[in-house]
């Protein structure tokens, strides 16, 4: 008697999607109306409705190509949701739009200079839409017939495709073969052959065939056999950024460097062509410029050349929008002793139009928390979700949303299916706060065996001068 193989379901896993709950996974938009009024809670976001409603008009112009080339700051305190309204941006714009986002601190990079990684984000954010036109062979497919050779060396065939108007007869090589088997075309397929490339992509089944009695998924799709002509000719858009351009023409085999991520760097000249020729595509009609968006997170980290190269670059005909946060107050600016509001330049502050956020009422804290239990599937008791907000007040929200996953193992431990304040008080207990760990440093300081000194004006304290390092 045959053993019966059984494959239970713990050992089953979809492999195909990969999900990672993210700090901001949970923003969808900036939640505005029509008339681009912030709703209460919507999309994600909550709170915040002077600068969501700034972001929406801002992201309206970007959309009407008003605002290219200006920049924009978000400065408010830790924790008040800057990052979070960018997200919420960057899903709005869509996929068309190109929105790139980086962290002050990426620019300084072993692999090339500063004023490099900041042009290639600049022109990332810079997208070209090309349009073309191609051949395409559209229509239902009769019949294919394919015949092979005795050794299955070779292989010849014959399609059969119609509309409603015509029907013709093509001839199939090897490759025209090989691309329908693998899309798996079969007789009352609709199909699309590219000319050009010899890209088969398949639309559907035809309506003629939903009663045949072969076996159908519930993902099998019902077209209209297409009407006129089979072959007709399709203008084709691409959407591609400058940087993209860039580095596929700066190498023979620039195509595999965009996808290994080792651009290195490219020389200005070969950028300049690109843009000539860019706007001679633009002249003709076969390309438009879609100006995008930059985000510089913790723009304060950035220093005094790179500010110094954004003055010029935010000058120059082609460059997006840049939208740049800060958590900083009077800062100073790196690579200076200057102090600067946001530890921006001046003469950088004149020109950017500034967003502030403002630090979370109870209310927006308690459906914030609400909104990441959803995310991370963690059910709170009312008692729980009090304490929490409470926690939130009182230390920050980034320690309270980080505690939820804390005390949801904690409470998997003890086999309860909701988070209770016990949960939340052991989580509490076992990771410390900022100010908790600053009180706790505090009292230890006599028994720590190192400590930082903090480096004297006067050159006569705190050790050797610099001239005394010189001549020594």
């Amino acid at each position: 008697m045959a053993t019966q193989i059984t494959a239970g379901t713990s050992e089953l896993r979809d492999i195909t999607k990969m999900e990672r709950i993210g700090a901001h996974s949970h923003v969808r938009g900036l939640g505005l109306d029509d008339r681009l009024e912030p709703r209460e809670n919507s999309q994600g976001m909550v709170g915040q409705g002077k600068a969501r409603k700034a972001a929406g008009m801002v992201l309206r112009m970007v959309q009407e190509g008003r605002i290219a080339g200006r920049a924009i700051l978000f400065a408010g305190p830790p924790s008040t949701g800057k990052t979070a309204i960018a997200l919420g941006m960057a899903q709005t714009l869509g996929q068309d739009v190109p929105f790139t986002m980086i962290a002050a601190s990426e620019v300084f990079s072993l692999s090339m200079s500063k004023t490099e990684a900041l042009t290639q984000a600049i022109r990332r954010s810079i997208g070209v839409r090309i349009r073309e036109e191609t051949e395409i062979i559209e229509g239902e497919v009769v019949e294919i017939q394919i015949d092979r050779s005795l050794t299955g060396a070779t292989k010849t065939g014959k399609l059969t495709i119609k509309t409603i108007d015509m029907e013709t007869i093509y001839d199939l090589g090897t490759k025209m073969i090989d691309a329908l088997s693998k899309e798996k075309v079969l007789a009352g397929d609709i199909i699309i052959i590219d000319k050009t490339s010899g890209k088969v992509s398949k639309l559907g089944r035809s309506f003629s065939r939903s009663r045949d009695y072969d076996a159908m998924g519930a993902d099998t799709k019902f077209v209209q056999c297409p009407e006129g002509e089979i072959q007709k000719r399709k203008e084709v858009v691409h959407t591609v950024s400058l940087h993209e351009i860039d580095v596929i023409n700066s190498r023979t085999q620039g195509f595999l460097a965009l996808f290994a991520g080792d651009t290195g760097e490219i020389k200005p000249e070969l950028r300049e062509q690109i843009n000539t020729k860019v706007a001679e595509w633009r002249e003709e009609g076969k390309a438009e410029i879609i100006p995008g968006v930059l985000f510089i997170d913790e723009v304060h980290m950035l220093d005094i050349e790179c500010f110094s190269f954004l003055n010029r670059a935010l000058e120059n005909e082609l460059s997006p929008l840049v939208i740049m946060a800060s958590n900083r107050g009077m800062s100073r600016i790196r690579g200076t002793n200057v102090k600067s509001p946001h530890g921006l330049p001046v003469d950088l502050l004149d020109r950017v139009l500034i967003v502030s956020t403002r630090s979370y009422s109870e209310e927006d804290m308690q459906q914030i928390i609400q909104i990441r239990c959803e995310e991370e599937d963690v059910t709170l008791t009312p008692d729980a979700l009090n304490v929490l907000t409470s926690m939130a007040g009182s230390t920050t929200l980034r320690y309270a949303l980080n505690l939820i996953s804390c005390a949801h193992m904690i409470s998997r431990k003890r086999k309860a299916e909701n988070v209770d304040v016990e949960d939340l008080r052991r989580a509490y207990t076992y990771f410390m706060d900022e100010k908790r760990s600053v009180q706790w440093l505090k009292e230890q300081q006599g028994s720590l065996v190192f400590e930082e000194i903090a480096p004297s004006n006067d050159s006569t304290e705190g050790g050797i001068s610099a001239g005394d390092a010189m001549e020594t």
